[in-house]
């Protein structure tokens, strides 16, 4: 395994040039990282149907039928996957959009192996930080809800037993334990109780 492939890392090169295709899946295997091709948008829409999910996906921008910029909006908004463009001239206009989608790089053919293994391993790098970033917001959100729901629950609690907040909090918190679950579970179904008899009345 070389030192510039995160192991077991899948690649998906999508490219109308066979050439292209064959010498830089060549290198990329060579330098240790799994590599699947496709020479059209549509085949690499059969690659990714077929369940198959690569770390990263290298497109050229453009190709005849469809642009690799179509293969961008399915890669961000269905399969989330962290995407390269390459480009057989450097425009602007195709930098700004590649940005706006989301690329984790842009490269400007024609280009090599060499060229190619550091912007990988720091698309690679890129998409961790992302991903574990996305995670710990899912996870603060997670956090915030419950929160709110313990709040509520207490809130409810106080008006239904005629008790202060810190009663209210302690009530709950014992049957929580007693009943051996979370707070904020306990707290959801008191939530959810409520809500329910106030649709019944």
């Amino acid at each position: 395994m070389n030192a510039n492939a995160a192991p077991g890392s899948r690649i998906l090169l999508v490219d109308d040039d066979r050439l292209v295709l064959s010498t830089l899946s060549h290198g990329l295997t060579g330098a240790g990282y799994g590599v699947s091709t496709a020479e059209s948008v549509d085949d690499a829409e059969a690659v990714l149907a077929s369940g198959e999910r690569p770390d990263l996906v290298i497109l050229d921008v453009n190709m005849p039928g469809r642009s690799g910029l179509e293969l961008v909006e399915r890669l961000q908004s269905f399969d989330h996957i962290p995407f390269m463009l390459l480009t057989a001239y450097s425009d602007q206009e195709i930098v700004d959009r590649a940005t706006v989608c989301g690329a984790l790089g842009y490269l400007v053919k024609p280009v090599d192996t060499p060229q190619l293994l550091p912007a990988i391993k720091a698309a690679l790098a890129r998409a961790k930080e992302i991903q574990s970033l996305k995670k710990t917001g899912r996870q603060l959100q997670g956090a915030l809800d419950s929160e709110r729901e313990i709040s509520i629950a207490i809130g409810i609690t106080m008006v239904q037993y005629h008790v202060g907040r810190k009663a209210a909090f302690e009530l709950l918190r014992k049957t929580a334990r007693s009943q051996n679950r979370k707070l904020a579970e306990l707290a959801a179904d008191v939530v959810m109780a409520s809500e329910t008899l106030n649709l019944g009345a």
